[in-house]
């Protein structure tokens, strides 16, 4: 009871006049049902449109399917394809990332690209910041704000790449952004293991 009370809250003015109207909500469940129909009737091959009430099971699906290649083949379309009578090449793994095959031919996708960016522009950016902390604990640490200031922007530019790069990376590959305080942490770090 609760659920169906939720439910009517959430609807709109013109949707509940509509669930509260018999006939018009068979209509509409008509209308729906019928488009569903037709989306679901273009699915099948030519063969079978507008006999969606035939089609009893997916083998009759695949025994027409099985008829084109048959009939292809009797035309002799298979007779003339590019490679026909050379070997195979079983050199090459199928569970391979076929972005690394892309790669290795010199056209990576985007997310490859921007991978190496990235890293390049981290390992660039964290030198810079290693040349302004030799600022921090001077006299002056207005050098130190301005460059610490240019460095906080610099960082925001690269965890945008790092969002963009996690919305195109493969699944599993994504990259954490880079925060200023774990890179000032990681910096102290540095710094007591050098002095020991």
């Amino acid at each position: 009871m609760a659920l169906r009370l939720t439910a009517r809250r959430t609807l709109s003015p013109s949707a509940s006049l509509l669930q509260k109207s018999g006939p018009n909500k068979k209509v509409t469940n008509d209308r729906l049902a019928s488009v569903i129909d037709a989306v679901n009737d273009r699915k099948l091959p030519p063969e079978l449109r507008g006999q969606r009430n035939n089609v009893r099971s997916e083998t009759d699906i695949i025994n027409v399917v099985e008829q084109r290649v048959w009939h292809a083949m009797e035309e002799g379309q298979f007779e003339n394809l590019p490679g026909k009578g050379k070997p195979l090449d079983l050199n090459s793994n199928p569970h391979a990332d076929p972005a690394e095959d892309l790669n290795k031919n010199g056209c990576a996708p985007e997310w490859v690209e921007l991978n190496k960016e990235i890293r390049n522009s981290i390992a660039g950016w964290r030198i810079a910041l290693r040349k302004a902390w030799v600022h921090k604990d001077g006299n002056d640490d207005s050098q130190w704000y301005e460059s610490s200031e240019a460095l906080k922007l610099r960082l925001r530019d690269l965890n945008n790449k790092v969002f963009r790069y996690n919305l195109i990376v493969p699944f599993g590959r994504q990259m954490f952004g880079f925060k200023w305080e774990r890179e000032i942490e990681r910096l102290k770090e540095e710094e007591v293991q050098m002095n020991e």
